[in-house]
């Protein structure tokens, strides 16, 4: 199976730990293709963005055991990877900023603030 850039990452990943990443290390957790691996991963966030990068980490999740009412199934598997960038490059992804959450450092403020 051939894949192009735009196949190998599929969604960024907006959990509450993989914010905490991006704020405190600048890493960013994104989904990708099963069959991807670390160069390809690398390369396609590299062009799509325009940005180099340091380091890339992957893990596969199993899907998890669930019941609808009594008819058990599997979600999907996944695969997750953490990407480190190099220093002075950063990737502008408003769908974070326009989440409501704050980040690390506006929390930090905000207290020292009350």
């Amino acid at each position: 199976m051939d894949l192009t850039i735009y196949d190998v990452i599929k969604r960024i990943y907006m959990a509450t730990k993989s914010q905490g990443l991006r704020d405190k290390f600048g890493k960013i957790t994104f989904e990708v293709h099963k069959s991807a691996n670390k160069p390809m991963i690398k390369e396609a966030v590299e062009k799509l963005w325009n940005v180099k990068v340091r380091d890339v980490r992957t893990m596969n999740l199993k899907g998890k055991n669930k019941t609808f009412g009594r008819r058990p199934f599997q979600t999907p598997d996944k695969k997750k990877a953490i990407i480190t960038l190099k220093e002075g490059y950063k990737i502008d992804l408003p769908q974070f900023e326009s989440m409501g959450v704050p980040t690390a450092k506006e929390e930090a403020v905000s207290s020292k603030g009350k």
